[in-house]
């Protein structure tokens, strides 16, 4: 019994040996005739016992059959379709200054290029104070980010309205943070520059806060309008919503808007407040 058990060890020894042994070789000798310059790509024909590509159709192809597309159309991937989208990132109420807010995007196109339409603004006793629209040509030009190019127009009920040549990128920073950036030029060699950061804190499913901040700087004085050159306003608030549906979601929150520079002794020449805290109640909708 020794023996036979002794002599199986053996025999298993010589096999787990010899296949430890012929693994390194086979894959060596794999290598060399992998690198033999003699090796050439396949190509011609099929062989002619291949397999008929088309044999289990029952002879319907893309442009024939009864499963056809009729007329023009044709199979394609998702990021040749256009689409479109309205987002009202923020329609809200502040009963301090008896205002309306207005923040509003759409776009229409493809995955890598689409029209896109900004417009923000406020309304006061029924009519428009100010409004600022641009109006771009997005592309994307990596998986998170589009670049922006087109006009800005800008409208004042109480000062001169402006055009801007825009030039802007948006997209999703790292740790998620989604960041909005235009520089603007415009008459008389006016320049400006505009930084929006929003992020989403998800208490629950439907239970979110978004943090927001905002500034803008302006490169010269625009005494007509009362804007000062350099960092001119900054805009930080909190606004917690609450999501019915991903497309319906009230909300309330508080901000603090602060003016700078020419643009804050503009203000208060005029009565106003370079420091205010306002609360807000309104709606984020997108469809």
């Amino acid at each position: 019994m020794k023996q036979l058990i002794l002599s199986k060890s053996i025999n298993l020894f010589l096999l787990t040996g010899f296949s430890l042994i012929s693994l390194p070789l086979l894959a060596q000798s794999e290598m060399a005739v992998m690198e033999s310059p003699k090796m050439q790509p396949q190509g011609g024909d099929a062989p002619k016992d291949a397999r008929d590509p088309h044999a289990y159709s029952a002879g319907t192809t893309l442009t024939g059959g009864p499963y056809a597309l009729d007329g023009t159309k044709r199979l394609r991937l998702a990021d040749e379709h256009k689409f479109y989208a309205l987002i009202g990132d923020r329609l809200e109420y502040n009963e301090q200054a008896n205002a309306a807010v207005f923040d509003l995007q759409a776009w229409y196109g493809t995955t890598f290029d689409r029209l896109v339409i900004k417009t923000e603004g406020d309304f006061s006793e029924g009519s428009l104070e100010e409004n600022q629209t641009d109006i771009l040509w997005g592309h994307a030009v990596s998986a998170y980010w589009n670049t922006q190019a087109g006009v800005r127009l800008d409208y004042y009920k109480e000062g001169e309205s402006r055009q801007w040549l825009a030039f802007g990128l948006q997209g999703l920073a790292p740790y998620w943070f989604e960041l909005d950036m235009t520089a603007y030029i415009g008459e008389r060699g006016n320049t400006a520059f505009t930084l929006e950061a929003e992020y989403e804190l998800l208490l629950t499913q439907k239970l979110i806060i978004q943090p927001r901040a905002e500034i803008t700087l302006y490169g010269k004085n625009d005494v007509e309008n009362e804007l000062g050159s350099g960092l001119s306003s900054s805009a930080i608030g909190f606004r917690v919503r609450y999501e019915f549906t991903r497309q319906f979601a009230p909300y309330i929150g508080v901000e603090w808007s602060n003016k700078f520079g020419s643009t804050a002794d503009y203000a208060e020449s005029n009565g106003q407040s370079k420091n205010d805290r306002t609360f807000v109640a309104g709606i984020k909708f997108w469809f």
